[in-house]
């Protein structure tokens, strides 16, 4: 780490729903003792920090302040939830024109002053953006990681945890690919406990045929568009999800995570940034783990692959 990098400070940029939740996240879990919220709507972002710093006598000693590019300087982590917010009938990919021109000034200001910082990227469309962001930044790859399907993972093992009557902790499984409409859940390694889900079923006397398991995967795919419509946004979840590579980050974890980041020839993908299970510490991408995919899941994967790459086609970048 370089001399100036400050190992447990986070800059969050964008001081809306996503980004004042996830500072909550990080404070109430102790992760981080610095943290500067940036916002183009300055009093937005002073406000959240009062209200965040009122409640530091009930967590781990934490400062948290209202500041601009500037105060990024040190920052070990950089959190982007800036942007365009995903509305009712829109996808992701929706937001790609929107974002793409917002990043375009957001990531300038940002390596103006730090060179070092490893950046996560939680703005959707995360996988877009992320490659956007390596583009932009000049930064080695293995320091610019998306949000990816970390969240998409948790939403599949809650589902299959209220499907299976087991604690979603014990259910171990991944949703690769895009954070989107092309995901790919990986059946095929899903367990309970070490125990594959083919197997598990009969002992806990569920009668899982495939298009049960197919409309958890498909709930798993439209459960923002589903909480859009009836709440008009998403943040608590996907706050939990970007604390959780914080803490995998800043605590030095080597955790396996589905965060998105530059494929360098992963079953044949290159040249684009999508989740698959990858190691996170102290210094970003550690490792991107080649999983025994069962052919079908390789084939949708290459699929989910090809749709990014088509959109990735369209911008000036």
């Amino acid at each position: 780490m370089q001399k100036n990098i400050k190992a447990n400070k986070i800059a969050v940029i964008g001081a809306g729903n996503v980004g004042a939740t996830t500072v909550y996240a990080l404070m109430a879990q102790g992760i981080g003792s610095e943290i500067v919220l940036i916002d183009i709507n300055q009093d937005k972002a002073e406000g959240e920090a009062m209200d965040l710093m009122h409640g530091s006598s009930f967590v781990k000693p934490v400062d948290i302040y209202a500041g601009d590019y500037e105060d990024l300087s040190d920052a070990h982590l950089i959190i982007i939830t800036a942007g365009a917010a995903q509305k009712t009938g829109e996808t992701r990919l929706d937001l790609i024109k929107k974002n793409t021109e917002i990043f375009k000034n957001i990531i300038p200001s940002i390596t103006e002053y730090n060179q070092d910082a490893i950046l996560l990227i939680v703005t959707n469309p995360v996988d877009i953006l992320t490659y956007l962001s390596w583009k932009l930044s000049d930064y080695p790859a293995k320091r610019v990681i998306g949000s990816g399907t970390v969240l998409d993972s948790s939403r599949f093992k809650s589902l299959l945890s209220k499907h299976c009557g087991v604690a979603a902790n014990n259910v171990h499984g991944y949703i690769i690919g895009e954070h989107g409409d092309s995901e790919v859940a990986v059946w095929s390694l899903t367990n309970i406990a070490g125990t594959k889900l083919k197997n598990y079923c009969p002992i806990c006397d569920k009668n899982c045929h495939t298009n049960e398991l197919e409309k958890i995967a498909e709930n798993v795919k439209n459960s923002a568009y589903e909480i859009i419509d009836k709440k008009g946004s998403t943040f608590y979840a996907v706050s939990l999800a970007a604390a959780r590579i914080a803490r995998a980050i800043l605590r030095d974890e080597n955790a396996v995570l589905t965060v998105s980041s530059l494929m360098k020839g992963y079953y044949g993908i290159n040249d684009l940034s999508l989740s698959l299970p990858t190691v996170v510490n102290s210094t970003g991408i550690e490792k991107v783990l080649d999983l025994p995919l069962a052919e079908s899941e390789e084939k949708d994967l290459k699929k989910s692959a090809a749709q990014l790459k088509s959109n990735l086609k369209k911008l000036d970048i």
